[in-house]
């Protein structure tokens, strides 16, 4: 029997003036572990006159991870973060009771060719840390954890595993591994992973008791201690995941929570404008009047 529980596709979305690949949530799967909400951004080529302007928007119960391959951007919030992210390295941003930032091209490459390829992900706070001061971090790509062993290339992004631990201070347990080969081979790594686990397959393939898996999905197993798999030549993929909430979760645009309650005092207080501010900015992203592709329990 196959240990793969659920296929997951990308889905177009629209982000402001940017269009993504969703992954997560899902209709068929709310969240895998902590992990509560996926984007593909990418591959995309912006000529001098277009470049990725997400205005000032908030965020409550849940630290974004912002992980690029290719392509810049600059993040600001209301903590006073002025940061640009590279390839490689890591944002991570907890939201906690309540932060604003924006997501730009940098100025020096406006009115410039360039490229922008990565992923966004969101991963959920524990209940009592949902309404926690809120917190930015950058980790440079020095920091990350990365080996090779039977030439496989591992990368630990975030969490725990392979008796490693990542700098990104998460506050739950989990793991977020970035996998490369270059040649054929099998990956045994079940051994190493508790809770839920996924696959994300960016480039190349993998095959599994007799199928092979094209890019642009997620694998989720049913057992992650059964995590073993071929990794085709010249393919890469993202394995996360970890323990799941004891609680269900709500998710509404920007907005996630274990109590309703908090969501509707984070949308009536964007409505207002009572969010922070972030300096230097102007303009922000409207609340939605309604989020009928999320606005569900996991």
């Amino acid at each position: 029997m196959s240990n793969i529980n659920l296929i997951i596709e990308e889905r177009p979305a629209d982000i402001g003036n940017f269009m993504v690949g969703r992954l997560l949530p899902f209709r068929g799967k709310r969240m895998v572990g902590p992990f509560i909400f996926i984007d593909h951004m990418g591959p995309v080529s912006m000529d001098e006159r277009h470049n990725m302007d997400v205005a000032p928007h908030p965020h409550i119960g849940l630290s974004t991870l912002t992980y690029l391959f290719e392509g810049h951007i600059m993040h600001r919030d209301t903590l006073g973060t002025v940061m640009e992210i590279n390839p490689g390295e890591v944002n991570w941003m907890t939201a906690g009771k309540g932060i604003v930032h924006s997501e730009r091209t940098p100025d020096y490459l406006r009115g410039l060719n360039k490229n922008l390829h990565g992923l966004q992900i969101w991963v959920a706070l524990p209940k009592h840390l949902e309404e926690m001061d809120p917190e930015f971090v950058h980790i440079s790509k020095e920091k990350i954890p990365a080996w090779e062993q039977d030439g496989v290339h591992y990368k630990l992004i975030a969490g725990e595993a392979f008796g490693k631990r990542s700098p990104v201070p998460a506050y739950c347990k989990l793991f977020l591994i970035e996998i490369k080969s270059k040649e054929r081979t099998t990956v045994k790594i079940g051994h190493e992973l508790t809770g839920e686990a996924g696959m994300y397959i960016l480039e190349g393939s993998v095959e599994s008791e007799g199928f092979t898996y094209e890019p642009k999905r997620i694998l989720v197993a049913k057992d992650s201690s059964l995590c073993e798999f071929t990794i085709n030549a010249n393919t890469t993929v993202y394995i996360f995941g970890g323990e799941p909430f004891p609680e269900s979760r709500h998710i509404y645009w920007n907005f996630v929570a274990s109590n309703l309650e908090l969501i509707e005092k984070a949308k009536a207080n964007w409505a207002a404008q009572l969010f922070p501010k972030i300096e230097g900015e102007t303009g922000f992203v409207p609340l939605p009047p309604s989020d009928p592709s999320v606005k569900q329990k996991q």
